[in-house]
C-alpha cells in the first residue's frame, strides 16, 4: 500500500476509527466549538491532498500516518481556541497528550489479541468503534472515560454518577464483551 493505493475506499474504512480517536480528544469545552466529525473530515481531506507524502506500505503504516494528521489537526484546533496556550504554560506537550490517548485506544484492542494475532491488530482497530457501539451505554461510557480519556476510576465514577465499585463492574463486563466482539 503506497500513495497510489490511498483512495476514497481505503480512507473511508478508517473513518470510524479516526472518529473514535477524535472523540477521545475533544473535551467538553471544545465540543461546543468543534465536532469530531469535522476533524475527521479535515483529516481525510488532508490525507488525499498529501497522499504523495505517504511513505508506508501497509495498513498499520497508513493508520499511523492518519493518526499523525489527525493529531496535527487537533493541535491546530486547540491553538485556535486558546487551550494550547494554557497547556504550554504548564509545559505540557499537546502532542504527547494526544499520542498517549491514541495509545490508550490501541491498548484496548491489544488486550484481546494473542501474540499470533498481531498481524490482524489493525483490522481490529478499525472494528473497535463498531464494537463499542454494541455495548450497553453505561459500559461504553465507562470505557471511553477511563480507557480512552484516561480518567481515574473515581473520576469516571463521578462523571457517570455511579460508585467506584459499579464502574469497576461496568469496565470489567465491557472489556469482556469487547474481547468477545473483537475476537469474532
Amino acid at each position: 500500500m503506497g500513495p497510489d493505493n490511498i483512495d476514497e475506499e481505503s480512507l473511508q474504512k478508517c473513518r470510524a476509527y479516526l472518529k473514535l480517536l477524535a472523540n477521545s480528544q475533544v473535551d467538553s469545552w471544545l465540543r461546543q466549538r468543534v465536532d469530531a466529525s469535522d476533524l475527521v473530515q479535515q483529516t481525510l481531506l488532508d490525507a488525499v491532498a498529501r497522499k504523495e507524502q505517504f511513505r508506508g506500505s501497509s495498513r498499520p503504516e497508513l493508520l499511523a500516518w492518519l493518526r499523525r494528521i489527525l493529531a496535527n489537526n487537533l493541535v491546530d484546533v486547540m491553538r485556535h481556541h486558546g487551550r494550547a496556550k494554557r497547556d504550554m504554560a504548564r509545559n505540557v506537550s499537546i502532542n504527547d497528550k494526544i499520542d498517549e490517548s491514541f495509545r490508550r485506544v490501541d491498548a484496548i484492542v491489544s488486550r484481546s489479541v494473542s501474540a499470533s494475532q498481531k498481524a490482524v491488530l489493525d483490522e481490529q482497530l478499525l472494528r473497535l468503534p463498531a464494537a463499542l457501539d454494541k455495548l450497553p451505554e453505561a459500559q461504553r461510557r465507562a470505557i471511553e472515560l477511563h480507557y480512552l480519556q484516561g480518567l481515574k476510576l473515581f473520576e469516571t465514577a463521578q462523571k457517570i454518577g455511579r460508585s467506584e465499585a459499579a464502574v469497576g463492574g461496568l469496565l470489567h463486563r465491557g472489556l469482556k464483551r469487547l474481547n468477545e466482539l473483537l475476537g469474532d
